[in-house]
């Protein structure tokens, strides 16, 4: 299969530069969880991903991807080419203050609209007049830029648009989906992204896959069954690109498979919360925070501080350096002074962010967990996972580009994930202002 695949998308990429808007296509791939190092590592069956490097382009090193280095921030800056700062997203969900003495919580429910500050790249390409697809790309509920969406959601099937819900009911796939566990979820929105590209050619189809992402919390990276989760994601790249094939899109397509982040083994937890709450900063009523003068948020590698009283904001802060400063498994304590060098919003412009921001070395990682009375305690609840700051080469994601309009056999060895969304858009012939990330021209035919 290899051996007749690779050349053909080299031939296909120098035979068709120039289409005319309307009649190209960018297919964006995205495998939450991968790392850049996978591509490198023997014991990681990955034909089809390695099938279009050879072809096309990649990133030798990986993609060096946002602060924090987790999925909904980093998919956003994917479609926008701007970090957090920019857009705003910096969770999975909406982190809200409560008020004074409340905890924060995280809240994924909501539209497109309340979660990013800005558009997306679909919504500046329906001002042109192309056209989009999204599958399971979280940031996107509510989105009316979209010909079909199947948004990365709680309740995700009730904001799926009629039409492609009802053609994946008719092929029985959704009653399938509410019951499966992740592969079957991965292989029913592998279906729905190949039943938009057959049925409505988009100009622009995303998909994000995300069982790899669930196994690798669960088991760890470059483990046996981190790679054959990967493995399975190889495939349904496969599935995707051979829709290209039936719609008869695929010499004018451009294809990226691309991932959010990569992943770190954890072996020690931190548990910031619990010395707050010995600290008489934060109390504890049945396994569950009720109340919080100081509440440290966990994304993993790094820890979101939160200062919720105004008055007591400064002695507060001053506790949190006392009890986190060179403690065991901190790598820093990050001051909004501090905040442009990683590309996160002051606190004063985005309601959402932090006071400060506790990073984690490896092996270490951020839990919630309240209830003991030491920072750091054996890890119960993960073997794997990500938030790292984006320095970490361990977060280093996965960067690859074939197809129509890329250079075969060109060579990289990092890209900006911020990079992304205007190469794609300069590929579908639209400028893209807002970004901050450059377009890719040393790999592109007609730059």
């Amino acid at each position: 299969m290899l051996a007749a695949f690779a050349p053909i998308m080299m031939l296909l990429a120098a035979a068709n530069p120039a289409a005319e808007p309307q009649d190209r296509h960018v297919l964006v791939i995205s495998i939450d969880g991968l790392p850049g190092s996978y591509l490198n590592d023997p014991q990681a069956s990955l034909p089809v991903i390695r099938g279009l490097a050879k072809s096309g382009v990649v990133a030798t090193r990986g993609m060096l991807v946002s602060n924090p280095s987790v999925t909904w921030p980093n998919h956003t800056t994917l479609m926008t080419g701007v970090h957090p700062e920019g857009h705003g997203v910096l969770a999975n969900g909406i982190l809200e203050r409560q008020g004074v003495d409340r905890p924060i919580r995280v809240v994924a429910a909501k539209e497109q609209s309340e979660l990013v500050h800005g558009p997306l790249l679909f919504d500046t390409l329906k001002e042109t007049g192309l056209t989009s697809t999204a599958i399971n790309w979280p940031c996107t509920r509510g989105s009316t830029s979209l010909v079909d969406n199947f948004p990365d959601v709680p309740d995700q099937l009730s904001y799926t648009t009629p039409r492609l819900k009802q053609e994946l009911t008719d092929k029985g796939l959704l009653q399938r989906f509410s019951k499966g566990g992740g592969p079957v979820r991965d292989e029913v929105w592998t279906e729905a992204a190949c039943q938009s590209i057959r049925e409505r050619k988009p100009n622009l189809i995303v998909l994000h896959l995300l069982n790899l992402d669930s196994i690798h919390h669960r088991h760890g990276p470059q483990t046996p069954e981190g790679y054959t989760a990967a493995a399975l994601a190889d495939a349904r790249v496969g599935q995707v690109v051979q829709a290209l094939d039936d719609a008869g899109i695929r010499e004018r397509t451009t294809v990226f498979v691309v991932s959010d982040h990569g992943f770190a083994a954890v072996t020690k937890a931190l548990n910031p919360n619990a010395l707050l709450r010995r600290e008489g900063l934060l109390k504890l009523e049945n396994g569950r925070i009720t109340s919080a003068k100081v509440h440290v948020v966990p994304e993993g590698g790094v820890g979101l501080v939160y200062l919720t009283d105004p008055k007591t904001a400064d002695e507060d802060r001053e506790t949190v350096r006392r009890l986190f400063q060179d403690a065991e498994g901190i790598e820093a304590i990050i001051e909004p002074k501090d905040y442009s060098k990683y590309h996160f919003p002051q606190p004063d412009n985005h309601q959402g962010m932090a006071d400060l921001v506790l990073a984690a070395k490896n092996p270490y990682a951020f839990s919630g967990d309240a209830s003991g009375d030491t920072l750091v305690t054996e890890n119960k609840t993960t073997t794997g996972t990500h938030g790292y700051l984006s320095t970490n080469p361990k977060m280093n994601a996965t960067f690859v580009a074939s197809g129509a309009g890329i250079k075969p056999g060109a060579t990289l060895s990092t890209v900006e994930n911020t990079s992304v969304a205007p190469t794609v858009a300069k590929l579908l012939g639209v400028p893209l202002k807002q970004a901050t990330g450059t377009v890719l021209n040393e790999v592109l035919i007609e730059p």
